[in-house]
């Protein structure tokens, strides 16, 4: 908007019209206290200013504006008939004015001088904006900094604190903080401590790390500077992530010798235990086997005998289960499971696993939908291991419907072989669906009614995973179970 201050209204009348007629927003004022008031209350892009006005003259005016904060930028044209003296022009660019025009006016050269103060005016006034909003970045920058310092400098006071070796690390993997641990097994803060020759390489596993921009957790063994015995570790490095981006990385190597050493103890006793006491049991069934025959000559022995009989049968049968279950644990703790693989079709394994449990189990309807035709490469006891340990779960886990579905179906643009065995019992809460594979893991819930060690389903998921194939489950509470595993299809199936 321009201003034009004139005590002569005809005079602002016809200026008023040359300047409306360019598209130009116009305001007036007939004294220079008029002015004032309404240079206090709006903004203007230019001021057009007589001279010889009563009262307060041109330059008193001028000199007012140019003294306020809020106007000081503002330019003005001063106009006059009278005062056209070298002396007088003079005073006026001493009072604040930019430009002198006498009277008459010359309407082009106004627009002129008009046009290109304006334009000045709006560029000064979108430079002044582009100025503060650059201080402003500038404080929230010098804000932010010192915010992420005294981030860094707790974060720093938090890793010296820890008994952990600790570090944090650029994004692009440059190291720029390590505690004082550190250097009780490297001499220098940008050396990673030094891995077992049969560990994996620290410095190539986290350069993946980097690349994938996924944590990372694994066990490596590491030792003291100066000291020839190597302790497990457990390194874990995990992102720190802002605004969607990776801006730092922080690790920790966590002595777990004394937590690896209790394993192997416990491992040893587990396999020592279920090896002294499968002999005794293999006794214990053979007897009872010869017990069974001799009873079946003795024709007055009675109902209630056979049945402690076959009740005996059935524990003996459960107790030779848990130690199976040990003995495969032991085995893959120290990895000597031993898989005899071949090449083999899952169609018969599937309908023989289904015969066997049906002749133990006649109060349950198993029913099969689909077609596993398809060959596979894997040792078949292993498989119909699992496929047995799904089908007894789902049978334990199923008291009140005695119903269960196995589905058979080809996946993955027919590269694997999937089989869901489907019951209709207690089901799995959600938030206990993520450990149930994990080794002597119960769901509380169901411990005190269905007995077991835990071990069934990580038996299942390690044989499962040295076949390359996947498994999981999908599960409601109260509302039955889907469990699954998938292997790859023989290439040459066909």
């Amino acid at each position: 908007m321009i201003l034009i201050v004139d005590d002569k209204a005809e005079n602002i009348f016809s200026l008023k019209k040359i300047l409306e007629l360019h598209n130009f927003e116009v305001d007036s004022a007939l004294t220079g206290e008029d002015a004032l008031k309404k240079i206090l209350k709006n903004s203007y892009a230019l001021i057009i200013l007589d001279v010889q006005m009563p009262g307060m003259d041109g330059f008193e005016v001028a000199e007012a504006i140019t003294g306020y904060s809020k106007t000081k930028d503002t330019p003005i044209i001063f106009l006059s008939a009278v005062n056209t003296d070298k002396r007088f022009i003079a005073k006026g660019y001493a009072s604040g004015g930019i430009d002198y025009v006498t009277k008459p006016v010359d309407p082009d050269v106004l627009m002129l001088k008009v046009k290109t103060l304006h334009r000045l005016y709006e560029q000064t006034r979108a430079l002044n904006k582009t100025q503060l909003a650059l201080r402003a970045e500038i404080e929230y920058r010098k804000q932010a900094q010192a915010e992420l310092k005294e981030k860094m400098q707790e974060l720093h006071l938090t890793l010296e604190s820890i008994p952990q070796i600790a570090f944090t690390a650029q994004s692009n993997g440059s190291i720029e903080f390590v505690n004082q641990h550190w250097f009780d097994y490297s001499p220098n803060e940008k050396i990673f401590p030094e891995s077992h020759p049969d560990d994996p390489n620290i410095q190539q596993s986290l350069n993946r790390m980097y690349k994938d921009g996924t944590p990372l957790k694994m066990e490596v063994r590491i030792r003291r500077i100066y000291e020839d015995v190597y302790r497990c570790h457990l390194l874990r490095v995990l992102p720190v992530i802002e605004n969607d981006t990776i801006v730092k990385w922080v690790g920790t190597f966590t002595d777990i010798e004394e937590q690896k050493e209790v394993e192997r103890k416990k491992d040893e006793f587990l396999s020592i235990a279920s090896h002294e006491l499968k002999t005794p049991l293999t006794s214990i069934k053979a007897y009872m086997q010869l017990l069974e025959r001799s009873f079946e000559s003795n024709i007055n022995l009675s109902e209630e005998s056979s049945k402690y009989l076959q009740r005996t049968q059935i524990q003996l049968d459960k107790l030779h289960k848990l130690i199976a279950d040990l003995l495969d644990i032991s085995k893959i703790e120290s990895g000597k499971l031993k898989f005899n693989k071949k090449i083999f079709s899952l169609e018969p394994l599937v309908d023989s696993t289904i015969d066997i449990i049906r002749q133990t189990n006649h109060d349950f309807k198993i029913t099969k939908t689909g077609s596993a035709d398809v060959k596979v490469f894997g040792d078949d006891m292993r498989i119909e291991q699992v496929l047995m340990n799904y089908l007894t779960n789902a049978i334990k886990y199923s008291p009140e419907r005695k119903e269960i579905s196995i589905e058979c179906s080809v996946i993955d643009n027919g590269s694997m072989i999937c089989l869901t065995v489907k019951d209709h019992g207690v089901g799995v809460p959600r938030e206990k669906q993520g450990s149930l594979f994990n080794k002597f893991y119960r769901v509380e819930e169901t411990s005190h009614r269905f007995q077991g060690l835990g071990l069934g389903l990580y038996i299942c998921s390690e044989i499962i995973n040295r076949h390359d194939g996947k498994f999981g489950l999908k599960s409601s509470d109260g509302e039955g179970s889907s469990f699954y595993f998938c292997l790859p299809i023989h290439k040459n199936n066909n």
